[in-house]
């Protein structure tokens, strides 16, 4: 089982290789290979092996699809890639629906695989601790172990600890899965033995450090500590969980919610008191453009926003096996991009106004002009009609000479003087491309590169996608103490986000700031693969996981004795109207089942494996 090891990100081939040899014949090496016994008798060899365990982080979040579109933050546009098999809760053991290579179970296996072999030699090492080499290195992989660990926790609930390297011969698919409690007690206890290895220590960016453990550590902890994790808590909002036998493999049967609740206080607690974010020393909101710049920063991870950046995939432009295409993925059509996971009306809803008043479709301001006043998180966030972006395409800058976002349908007078509908460049029925245009009428602004210089269609931006940001960790601290009762404290650290973002301070308690804080979160953080995990560990997802998403419909109607020739967002030239459309159910027609708490773990693995338990609500 994976006897040959490869380490492709430095061109380093590594396998086992045995030879039978005579003094007859010469005993070499293949130039491109090397013995796994050479790999750990050298500390660089040994780097290059533990370099690749980061591997199994793949692009990040910035696959072209994105689990965005599995929530109530955006739909994939396009067609046949498994996403509505999750969002209309069809996923059963035979076809689970879209898990991309970072959250699958046999990819997640493979990457353990290879951090128990980096573990295994590094803890037995075969070359001097030079600088503290084997303390850092193995306090890197140590961070992996935990790091994909998680990211099976969060997925599939317990499963069977990888904790040693199995070899040939043992039966290691007869494991069966360890409860959910011992699974987070294993992530923990690595995660805090790599922080101590790893303290003071400044690596380069993109590799494990002492940090991005606590923040880990802060994260595992407060889903271990949520309500859907809590078997009484979960069970009573949940026939579900309620009628499921094994429910010590999806969380806590006995101990006290509050006292886990105090553990994740206290890790994210400690990562506070080490380190800070950007710009969340404020003691009154930040004016309009000065926030949105900074949330722009956040995003871009530069001018500041690096400061945000706990652990990270970092991406070169002049590598595009690396990834890094964010902007082609989810770009407007009329730039000749391909509009892959594009914003719901339901979440620019939830975008508050500059007074920090809920925006209100209700009140007549509001509709009649719903991309004015708002706070600044959405412009930063969102590509919406008439939003100023980049220049089109020489080919197309006739069409569009000031680089607005065209989502709606125009009167225009053509050369004959007749008034005729315009369809804008971003619609599905766009002039420059017509299949690749957004469903909702709107598109993601963050992550992508701003320079008006760049081109998104054929260039690979270096723009790093957060694993773990210094703002998610503050949400954690807020989060757990809301559930502990200290609202006071709650407030402080929630206000500190809230200036940063432009608005003023809360005043609520109990319920009502447990509210806002969702709120908060789900904007701050909004396609970061943090809602897809919170709406279930909160147990909100019946609520808001399967609404059927929606989008605008926007008209702009020339005003009386005005002509326009090419079409520019101009309000006093037009009046506009705008209509909140559901999404067509033929297109993706949303339910949420309390299966879905949990992804099935696949029929293959089932019948490998016959000591394995299902999740709750799936049957084989």
């Amino acid at each position: 089982m994976m006897k040959n090891i490869k380490y492709l990100g430095l061109g380093l081939a590594i396998s086992l290789l045995h030879f039978s040899c005579n003094d007859e014949f010469l005993n070499t090496q293949p130039l491109g290979e090397v013995s796994e016994s050479a790999v750990w008798a050298d500390a660089g060899l040994a780097e290059a092996f533990v370099t690749d365990l980061y591997s199994g982080l793949g692009q990040g979040g910035f696959s072209e699809q994105a689990l965005a579109s599995l929530t109530d933050e955006a739909i994939f546009t396009h067609p046949g890639r498994n996403i509505t098999t999750v969002t209309e809760a069809r996923s059963n053991p035979q076809n689970p629906g879209w898990l991309d290579g970072t959250r699958n179970w046999p990819n997640m296996y493979n990457s353990l695989r290879a951090t128990n072999i980096a573990i295994s030699n590094l803890s037995d090492p075969q070359f001097p601790n030079d600088g503290g080499i084997v303390d850092r290195l193995l306090g890197e992989a140590l961070f992996m172990r935990a790091y994909y660990h998680h990211q099976l926790l969060r997925n599939f609930g317990a499963v069977p600890l990888a904790d040693r390297v199995f070899e040939l011969g043992e039966e290691t698919y007869a494991l069966p899965r360890n409860s959910f409690e011992e699974v987070v007690d294993f992530i923990i206890e690595d995660l805090d033995r790599s922080a101590q290895l790893l303290e003071g220590l400044s690596l380069t960016r993109g590799r494990a450090n002492e940090i991005a453990a606590l923040a880990l550590k802060s994260r595992v902890l407060i889903y271990a500590a949520s309500d859907l994790h809590d078997m009484p808590t979960a069970s009573a909002n949940s026939d579900v969980i309620s009628g499921y036998q094994n429910k010590e493999l999806i969380g806590y049967t006995s101990g006290s919610q509050a006292d886990r609740y105090q553990r994740a206080e206290a890790a994210a607690k400690a990562v506070l008191d080490k380190t800070g974010g950007n710009m969340l020393d404020l003691t009154e909101p930040l004016p309009q453009e000065e926030a949105v710049q900074t949330y722009i920063n956040n995003s871009l991870s530069r001018n500041g926003g690096e400061n945000e950046m706990i652990f990270g995939r970092y991406f070169l432009s002049q590598k595009p096996e690396t990834g890094g295409r964010h902007g082609l993925h989810n770009g407007p059509n009329g730039y000749n991009n391909w509009a892959g996971n594009t914003p719901v009306q339901l979440l620019i809803d939830d975008y508050q106004m500059m007074d920090g008043s809920d925006f209100d479709w209700d009140n007549e301001d509001h509709a009649s002009a719903p991309y004015e006043g708002r706070e600044p998180r959405f412009y930063a966030t969102f590509l919406f009609e008439g939003a100023q972006w980049k220049p089109r395409s020489s080919a197309n800058q006739a069409r569009d000479p000031r680089g607005q976002i065209q989502t709606g349908t125009y009167e225009v007078v053509n050369a004959q003087g007749q008034k005729v509908t315009h369809f804008g460049l971003d619609t599905r029925n766009s002039p420059i491309e017509d299949w690749n245009g957004s469903y909702t009428g709107y598109y993601l602004r963050k992550f992508i590169e701003p320079d008006p210089n760049f081109v998104d269609q054929n260039t690979w931006q270096e723009i790093p996608w957060p694993h773990l940001r210094y703002t998610e960790v503050v949400f954690n601290y807020v989060e757990a103490n809301i559930a502990l009762g200290d609202y006071e404290e709650a407030r402080n650290w929630l206000n500190k986000i809230r200036f940063r973002a432009g608005l003023p301070a809360v005043t609520a308690s109990g319920e009502e700031l447990w509210n806002i804080f969702i709120n908060e979160k789900r904007k701050e953080m909004v396609h970061e693969e943090q809602r897809y995990y919170d709406a279930r560990r909160w147990m909100i997802a019946p609520e808001t996981l399967g609404r059927q998403p929606n989008g605008i419909s926007i008209v702009g109607t020339l005003k009386p004795g005005e002509e326009v020739q090419i079409y520019r967002y101009d309000p006093d030239l037009y009046d506009y109207s705008y209509e909140v459309i559901e999404i067509d159910p033929g297109k993706e027609n949303r339910l949420w089942l309390d299966k879905m708490y949990w992804m099935p773990i696949s029929f293959d693995e089932m019948q490998r494996n016959e000591n394995l338990i299902q999740n709750p609500g799936y049957t084989d």
